[in-house]
């Protein structure tokens, strides 16, 4: 997720959008956000990152700004980050409800997509738990925004983004990582029983040389 400093690049245009809403104009806020994105791609690009990384914050400004010069409303600043995340809870809570839950699916893919994860009921509980987890923060986020949202409260619009983001983010995270240890730990980690040791264990016990 970038660590502290994708939360860093992540915030700041958002930070720098309020404080010059409060001060200028809403076109003269977004120029702001912008501006500051793309100071930051280039900090990005100057520190080793690769351009589709460095660039992801501002692709989002970019995107809000979009969104704000053809509408011409502040508040739609943070509308793409609210649908996104109700399309996000749409996709978690619907793989669970179709026993295909979206984490299990992920892992499978990464290894090769040749395991039977769904016939252990462990590990399927496990991905049910780490995917609810998910669709739990993308819920929350897309409840607590929209609320803020039809009530034109832009500056709470922001602090919700910043709050509800990395923390929230993190958490999920840690729910998500724990269902894929267990799950390799049950599919990946079993090791099978040599032939030589299998073999010497199917043999009769030796009879005493001596009798």
């Amino acid at each position: 997720m970038g660590g502290i400093a994708g939360f860093v690049y992540s915030t700041v245009p958002v930070v720098v959008f309020v404080i010059a809403l409060a001060l200028l104009s809403t076109k003269a806020a977004v120029i702001a956000a912008v501006a500051t994105g793309a100071v930051l791609t280039v900090a990005r690009l100057v520190r080793g990152e690769r351009l589709l990384a460095a660039s992801g914050s501002l692709t989002g400004v970019l995107v809000a700004a979009g969104i704000v010069a053809l509408t011409g409303s502040a508040k739609d600043f943070f509308l793409l980050g609210i649908w996104v995340a109700f399309a996000g809870f749409l996709a978690t809570f619907g793989s669970v409800l179709l026993r295909r839950p979206l984490t299990g699916v992920v892992w499978n893919l990464l290894h090769g997509g040749a395991h039977a994860w769904r016939a252990d009921r462990q590990v399927l509980r496990a991905h049910d738990i780490a995917t609810l987890a998910a669709a739990s923060v993308f819920g929350a986020r897309f409840v607590v925004k929209q609320w803020l949202y039809v009530h034109d409260a832009t500056g709470w619009l922001a602090f919700a983004k910043i709050a509800m983001g990395s923390p929230l983010t993190v958490v999920a995270a840690l729910v998500v990582a724990w269902a894929f240890r267990a799950t390799s730990k049950r599919l990946l980690d079993i090791r099978p029983v040599p032939a030589i040791a299998q073999h010497e264990a199917e043999l009769p016990p030796r009879q005493d040389a001596s009798r």
